[in-house]
């Protein structure tokens, strides 16, 4: 039970923290404690026909297991500083650019290698966006699709497996604690030791983690929720946008509110999912490498992002709140036509029938304007009318609405510039640590804090 490092948490900053220690010191023993499966045993019981509805699974997962909440995403690294983390701040911009292609090269050398990397730099749909008030942000983008991000991450298991990396999976730690000579975790009453500590549990251990650190007085702060919906509309309306730049992060800043409101996870010809945040149903979506798994439809999000000020310092729980107002009212995702929003009505069944836009998830038709905040909302609808003008057919009756998507993100976890806590040996890496929010600035993450300990 003892190691010279554990990692607590086998998504992408756990994978790859492993990866790049084993290849610097082949003679590690490295420990990997996960709450969710192995990667092959990771099977949401949803299939659309006779389970149409999350079943409140015990581990989830979609969102628990090898490969994290991103190994059923579709698997898009997005190599750039301008989102998906503040890990330059910690690193510098040319590391953070440096270690983000470093692990575009591992996903292709481990399965990736065929797939697309697309750029927006330069492009004239920059323009294009600036003349209506939108931003288009700058990033290469390596799609991966859902079905090959599967094989990379079943390579990638099975090398760590080969270089003796120990997974425990189904063991939730509950407790972090330092001892003499390092770290002691514990998973009921079994206890694991280690030198060092790597956590890295994600989005869905936002919660967890702030008790670990409450626990080791390690300093938080609170961080943003954004909370918004996912658009589906046929596939053609966004293909100029999608076919050169497959992911466009395209930001606006509302008229009435000056609040940003940007697009998120685009998923071209993909499909529309439901996932389950520590017990609470939100909403998705994956697209697929594949053209026989291709849908009609393209999906992605819009999301508001929310900052507060004192008294109020639990973002996470305001999110929480809307979204389980969302259960409450659907029994879980809640869909609705842009047409019926306007129109102040809610969808029904014989609408969606009749709509030009099939639904490629099944969800409850309802009035999404009893459950998202006027406030964002309006800065939805805005949005939606924005991007119509560089992409004719978004504000369209039959465009879909499925809420409520929110992202949730953990505390800032006081680290320094190796994303190392005040208790020495005890990193935080990944999304868990609010420095990071998308698959390649977890990766990076992981990678960084291997070189520090073991180059």
């Amino acid at each position: 039970m003892n190691y010279d490092v554990l990692i607590v948490g086998a998504g992408p900053g756990g994978i790859f923290s492993a990866y790049e220690a084993m290849r610097l010191q082949p003679d590690l023993r490295i420990g990997i404690f996960e709450t969710g499966n192995p990667l092959e045993k990771r099977k949401c019981p949803i299939d659309g026909k006779t389970i149409k509805s999350c079943t409140n699974c015990a581990t989830c997962a979609i969102m628990n297991g090898f490969g994290g909440a991103g190994a059923f995403s579709d698997g898009k690294y997005n190599i750039t500083n301008q989102f998906g983390g503040t890990l330059y701040e910690h690193i510098g911009r040319e590391k953070a650019i440096e270690l983000m292609q470093y692990v575009d090269e591992i996903n292709c050398a481990y399965g990736g290698k065929n797939t697309k990397l697309y750029s927006t730099g330069n492009h004239h749909l920059k323009k294009v966006c600036l003349q209506n008030d939108l931003h288009l942000l700058d990033a290469q983008v390596r799609h991966l699709g859902t079905d090959i991000n599967y094989i990379v991450l079943e390579n990638l298991y099975q090398h760590l497996q080969e270089k003796g990396v120990k997974f425990y999976f189904r063991t939730p730690i509950d407790k972090v604690e330092q001892s003499e000579d390092g770290y002691r975790i514990y998973s009921g009453d079994t206890v694991f030791e280690g030198k060092r500590c790597i956590i890295s549990t994600g989005r869905s251990g936002s919660k967890w983690m702030g008790e670990i650190c409450k626990h080791l007085h390690i300093k938080t702060r609170s961080n943003r929720v954004d909370i918004g919906v996912r658009v589906e509309l046929p596939a053609d309306v966004f293909s100029h946008l999608t076919d050169e730049l497959y992911e466009s992060k395209i930001v606006y800043k509302t008229k009435k509110f000056q609040d940003k409101v940007r697009t998120f996870c685009m998923n071209p010809k993909g499909v529309v999912v439901s996932e389950n945040t520590n017990g609470i149903i939100t909403v998705n979506g994956h697209s697929y490498d594949d053209p026989l798994k291709f849908s009609e439809n393209t999906n992605f999000a819009l999301l508001v992002s929310n900052h507060f000020s004192e008294p109020f310092n639990d973002s996470n729980a305001y999110g929480e709140s809307i979204a389980k107002l969302s259960n409450m009212l659907g029994g879980g995702v809640i869909v609705q036509r842009f047409g019926d929003l306007i129109r102040g009505q809610r969808s029904t069944a014989a609408r969606l029938a009749d709509n030009f836009v099939l639904p490629t998830l099944s969800a409850t038709p309802g009035d999404l304007s009893l459950v998202i905040p006027k406030r964002q909302m309006d800065g939805i609808i805005e949005m939606i009318y924005a991007l119509d003008k560089v992409a004719p057919g978004t504000a369209n009756d039959s465009t879909l609405l499925y809420g409520v998507e929110v992202k949730f993100y953990n505390l800032d976890v006081e680290v320094d510039e190796n994303l190392e806590t005040k208790c020495k040996g005890l990193f935080v890496i990944g999304d868990c640590s609010g420095v990071t929010h998308s698959l390649s600035h977890a990766s990076a993450s992981g990678i960084h804090v291997a070189r520090y300990l073991f180059k």
